[in-house]
């Protein structure tokens, strides 16, 4: 009898040991960000940048960084510039991949700078911050008018029943790629809603408010561009937003020579439509790749 005892309790002893062991063994449940956190996460890293101390960041123990799509050392480019925050801010919270990124306004001293970034995170720190960086001098061509509040429509909540799964909405969102790519939105199927207009570094430039009569969505003169390359950002699902960064590709020396335009620019999607658009630009040299993956797969 004392024997089998003996026995019961060392079987006892080594299924707790081998519970224990699995615990162990068991990788830590991943801390989910939601939006009020990813919110959090783009103001820490405007007050970081203007205080021009990336360590004020819940950063994770390897960080990658790219400004203008090359990889720097963390607290150097625009980190050393900056003098003050701008007026504007329009997030975009893609709570599935865990990315918080935004269109701002920066200061360096009396110029406006137009910063697009993504703050790549998982476990509640940041892994990895993707920008790009457009500077606003006196003698550049867009002056911007329409930052001193959100882009109209892009934050309008969803009306009932008008919603989209992620997947249709990064399928809208590239028809305008496709348009743009053959140099037509009527033939590349791109769906406008009637109110529908694009506002690019600061500046309406098609749709109502333009200001001319031959910029409608769909009555705009567009170039072809052929060599147009899409990667899909963010896709804020609650908000209906999707961001996709573009190189344009080759269109002779439209950009100047040697460079592309290169973009993350923003549509609001619901109900099958796009409904507003915002998009910071920059012309960079035309072999620029994004050297981040693209969040959700783009047909080939």
């Amino acid at each position: 009898m004392f024997q089998h005892r003996a026995l019961a309790a060392k079987a006892v002893i080594v299924v707790g040991f081998l519970t224990l062991m699995s615990f162990a063994a068991m990788p830590a449940l991943a801390q989910v960000c939601d939006r009020a956190c990813l919110t959090g996460f783009i103001t820490q890293y405007v007050d970081a940048v203007v205080a021009h101390d990336p360590f004020k960041l819940p950063m994770a123990e390897k960080v990658k960084f790219t400004e203008d799509s090359k990889a720097l050392k963390l607290g150097e480019g625009l980190w050393k510039t900056v003098t003050g925050k701008g007026q504007f801010r329009q997030d975009y919270l893609d709570v599935p991949k865990q990315v918080a990124a935004a269109h701002l306004a920066l200061q360096e001293d009396k110029n406006q700078v137009l910063l697009s970034v993504l703050l790549h995170t998982k476990d509640k720190k940041i892994e990895g911050i993707e920008t790009l960086v457009q500077r606003i001098t006196p003698d550049s061509r867009f002056q911007p008018k329409e930052l001193g509040a959100h882009v109209r429509g892009m934050n309008d909540p969803i009306p009932a029943g008008k919603k989209m799964v992620r997947a249709a909405m990064v399928k809208t969102a590239l028809t305008y790629t496709e348009g743009l790519r053959i140099g037509s939105f009527i033939d590349g199927g791109t769906p406008f809603a009637k109110e529908t207009y694009r506002v690019e570094n600061g500046v309406i430039t098609a749709g109502g408010g333009c200001g001319r009569e031959d910029c409608g969505m769909y009555t705009q003169n567009l170039m072809v561009h052929p060599s147009i390359i899409p990667s899909v950002a963010v896709v804020d699902e609650d908000n209906g937003v999707v961001v996709l960064w573009m190189n344009f590709g080759h269109t002779g020396n439209s950009y100047g020579e040697g460079n592309s335009l290169v973009t993350f620019e923003a549509f609001k999607v619901w109900d099958g439509e796009i409904h507003a658009i915002n998009a910071f630009f920059k012309g960079l040299p035309i072999s620029t790749s994004r050297f981040w993956p693209t969040s959700d797969p783009v047909p080939r």
